[in-house]
């Protein structure tokens, strides 16, 4: 039992007025964010695609990989090239190598740190980044930090890359990216990523996919869209993170062994981090043991997907959501009054859904961000979009 002490608070300095002035200018927008507990409605906003963050079977799987391996302890000690490295980080890297069909896997902590660690590294002064304009904050966080040059593209333009390309004088040495999502994490759309490969092919250039969004649901046994089309060979590094439907923690960089040798020893994200506890790690595996079994949860999500898609049509609702076949399914509501307000409709109906408010999306393009799952039902797919059809009258 767990005994909430009352806390002694001690006088705080105030933040710099100007930092004072830009939460208030959030307040008076509406758009303030803040923590709150998830009420224990029915799940339409959560990453856990296939429900598998909850799953028993894994967890105990963990555990039995955990004992197999004498690694029964609470942390990793220190960075992984100090202390941190353990047996479970070479059989897990060896399994998503092999599982994705590359030469070399690399974990990192977190999505944002694997993104933030490669593009502060990889790409040097003299260089050019070509990234999609609606690439994850994490891809840009790193390209700014980055010392190559960097141009924003159209969305899924891949004539609006080729022209760009075609503008640059490229110079003995520099070296091209082409950076995109798979499947892109707001809108829930699909990059032309055979267009991508061509493109890089001509221009001589690398292509980098993020697909945080399909790892474990593109794929026979969800193995990412870039493998699904069959062009894992064709790209020079992919991310997969862990954190969405595999339903644990971390991620990792997939490429080249040159790739990994090369991230290890520059990547600051990776080298200046305490590593992944042992039960991450393990977690990771179990998931991925899973994957390779084959499991019935992708093909009931992508059933969800086609019956969201068949009831938004059955509503009179297509006007309103973006085009999508991946678990994203978006509703513009414009202002962040309107979508807030109806998002507190529906939760009082017993459904969480977010409101995704300016600036994560741009001003006018507030949404309502549904997100399907393996265990969400077609009574409640139902349910809550004839309640919203209602409130968008």
């Amino acid at each position: 039992m767990i005994i909430l002490m009352n806390a002694y608070f001690c006088k705080m300095e105030k933040l710099p007025l100007k930092l004072e002035k830009r939460l208030q200018k959030r307040k008076n927008d509406n758009s303030f964010r803040k923590l709150l507990f998830c009420p224990g409605e029915i799940d339409f906003s959560s990453n856990d695609y296939l429900g598998l963050a909850s799953s028993e079977k894994i967890y105990k799987k963990a555990h039995q990989i955990l004992k197999e391996n004498k690694l029964l302890q609470n942390g990793a000690t220190g960075s992984r090239l100090l202390s941190g490295n353990h047996i479970l980080y070479d059989l897990t890297e060896n399994y998503l190598a092999e599982f994705h069909q590359t030469e070399a896997a690399l974990i990192f902590n977190s999505g944002y740190d694997a993104n933030i660690g490669f593009f502060a590294s990889v790409p040097q002064r003299g260089d050019y980044i070509f990234y999609d304009e609606l690439a994850h904050a994490s891809i840009r966080d790193g390209i700014t930090i980055s010392h190559a040059k960097a141009y924003k593209f159209n969305h899924n333009n891949s004539e609006n890359l080729r022209t760009q390309l075609s503008k640059i004088e490229k110079k003995e040495n520099s070296v091209l990216y082409i950076v995109t999502e798979s499947v892109f994490s707001m809108d829930g759309d699909i990059a032309p990523l055979k267009k991508l490969v061509k493109i890089a092919e001509e221009f001589d250039a690398f292509l980098v996919v993020d697909e945080a969004h399909a790892t474990g649901i593109f794929g026979e046994k969800g193995e990412g869209l870039v493998q699904e089309l069959g062009i894992h060979d064709k790209v020079f590094a992919r991310l997969n993170t862990f954190g969405k439907a595999p339903g644990c923690h971390g991620a990792v960089i997939l490429g080249s062994q040159s790739l990994k040798d090369y991230l290890l020893n520059f990547s600051r994200s990776f080298i200046y981090t305490t590593a992944l506890p042992p039960h991450s790690v393990a977690t990771i595996l179990a998931v991925y043991l899973e994957f390779d079994n084959g499991i019935s949860q992708i093909q009931h999500l992508k059933s969800n997907i086609q019956f969201f898609k068949n009831q938004i049509l059955q509503n009179g609702l297509t006007a309103n959501f973006l085009e999508s076949d991946t678990p994203i399914q978006s509703c513009i509501i414009s202002g962040v009054e309107q979508v807030r307000s109806i998002a507190e409709s529906l939760e009082k109906e017993g459904f969480e859904v977010k409101p995704i408010l300016s600036p994560t999306v741009p001003q006018g393009k507030e949404r309502l961000r549904f997100c399907l799952h393996a265990f969400n039902s077609e009574e409640e797919i139902t349910k809550v979009l004839k309640i919203l059809s209602k409130l968008l009258v």
